[in-house]
């Protein structure tokens, strides 16, 4: 278990079944965060359904309030109600006034009906509900929820299973490479969850009011619960992958493919490769702007993070070449003092034996 929870070091000799041991033992605990990330996920679906559904439901509210749709129908029939209601209980208030003209007891009577018409009027929704994907088997509710419990479980596990992963990977690097990989390991979880954010808050809004709009007045459109989430799902895991670019391009920097020069000198390529990754993803074209944006600006954060490593890579470089040189020198000026005459292998033998030499 103490393997598992810290790191092996590189000097370390383990046999193979210590090291299957340590698989095992980290295995178990990805396992053991899952399942309990899971029991907590499963516990609070109705509020993940709630945070996954938001972009959903506000897109119905906004077709439903242009009167697309069953729903929509239904809110434009609420709107004349209540505008029915309205003009009868102005006529109500004009009629009972004392100066109408109608009798006491009449005006009495409308006075009456005007509070049970407000509250009447008061049931009837302002604002058309949020719509929700639709189930269709008798099972699917169940299903349905928890695949999407799946989905944020392993989102919230995901820290303790690389965590997991990264241990067991790391003691194969030496020192130096453990310094080169680890920042590219930090950033890997950081800028993936960057990634999904920017796809709740941006992608998939959206995606989801380009998709639900296109052709919706030839269409009473249903969208079915496992399909939407699946789709969520996707675009999430897309842009969370899509934003490790900087990391790709840093990796492919480190192993000399390529140069923060020659990334420099690509930015024109860069923009129009950018661009297409955007017109893949779901949206308009105000959504692919949106979404070309971040990822040229992930571009240029390569580079400046690029420079910056081989800059620093270099003065090591510097620093580890002078070092073997002060060495070597004082080396040399220590074998100079210490040994100020040094003798050939035929002068020690012309001194053990002069006739050996002849």
């Amino acid at each position: 278990m103490a393997s598992a929870i810290r790191t092996v070091g590189h000097q370390e000799r383990l046999s193979l079944i210590d090291h299957l041991d340590e698989l095992r033992t980290r295995l178990l605990i990805s396992a053991l965060a899952l399942a309990v990330a899971f029991g907590v996920c499963f516990w609070q679906n109705h509020a993940l359904l709630t945070f996954i559904n938001k972009p959903f439901a506000k897109e119905t509210v906004s077709q439903a309030k242009k009167g697309n749709g069953p729903q929509g129908q239904t809110y434009l029939a609420q709107q004349g109600v209540l505008a029915v209601g309205a003009e009868t209980e102005a006529i109500a208030a004009a009629l009972s006034a004392p100066h109408s003209g109608l009798s006491a007891a009449t005006r009495a009577q409308l006075a009456a009906e005007i509070p049970r018409l407000r509250a009447e009027m008061a049931k009837i929704p302002k604002v058309p509900p949020a719509n929700k994907p639709v189930t269709l088997g008798i099972g699917e509710p169940l299903t349905t929820t928890l695949s999407v419990t799946l989905y944020f479980a392993l989102l919230f596990s995901l820290p303790v299973i690389l965590f997991e992963l990264y241990g067991f990977v790391l003691p194969a690097f030496s020192p130096r490479e453990r310094r080169a990989v680890q920042p590219l390991l930090v950033a890997i979880p950081f800028l993936f969850t960057v990634g999904v954010a920017f796809g709740y808050y941006v992608v998939l809004p959206a995606a989801v009011h380009f998709l639900l709009n296109f052709n919706s007045e030839q269409f009473n459109v249903l969208v079915q619960g496992n399909q939407y989430y699946k789709f969520a799902a996707t675009t999430l895991l897309a842009m969370g992958l899509v934003f490790q670019v900087p990391v790709a391009i840093l990796a492919t920097v480190r192993a000399g493919i390529v140069t923060p020069a020659q990334l420099r000198r690509g930015r024109r390529y860069a923009i129009v490769v950018c661009a297409t990754v955007a017109a893949f993803l779901p949206g308009d074209v105000t959504t692919m702007l949106l979404e070309t944006i971040p990822l040229y600006v992930l571009y240029e954060a390569s580079i400046l993070l690029a420079s910056f490593v081989t800059r620093r890579e270099r003065r090591r470089e510097s620093a580890s070449e002078a070092t073997p040189d002060a060495t070597s020198a004082a080396a040399q000026a220590n074998g100079a003092v210490n040994h100020p005459m040094e003798q050939s292998v035929q002068e020690i033998i012309d001194h053990t034996n002069p006739e050996l030499s002849d």
